[in-house]
């Protein structure tokens, strides 16, 4: 399975700030499908991300350390959307 297949798309669209909130970096991508979206930290520092979907649908933050994927619940079979991925941290969270 291609994990971080559109993350290039993901990335340029996480970069706008979803809801006003502090998007992940680039080095964070993300792929999702109806049943899950899979966040990969392909960053050197660990950060806690959450992703945003349309509908406002809220999930709780995972800590995703360098080099690890985490997976969320995707966006369903109701035409929801993910928006993207954003920080839970201020981008400097070294623990994990």
């Amino acid at each position: 399975m291609a994990v971080a297949a559109s993350g290039a798309v993901a990335g340029a669209e996480s970069r706008l700030g979803v809801e006003g909130r502090l998007p992940a970096p680039d080095c964070v991508t993300y792929s999702a499908d109806w049943r899950y979206t899979f966040v990969t930290n392909n960053c050197s520092d660990t950060h806690t991300v959450q992703v945003v979907y349309r509908d406002g649908t809220t999930v709780p933050s995972r800590v995703a350390p360098p080099g690890a994927f985490v997976t969320f619940p995707g966006y369903g079979t109701s035409g929801n959307q993910v928006l993207g991925v954003v920080l839970c941290d201020d981008g400097d969270d070294d623990s994990a």
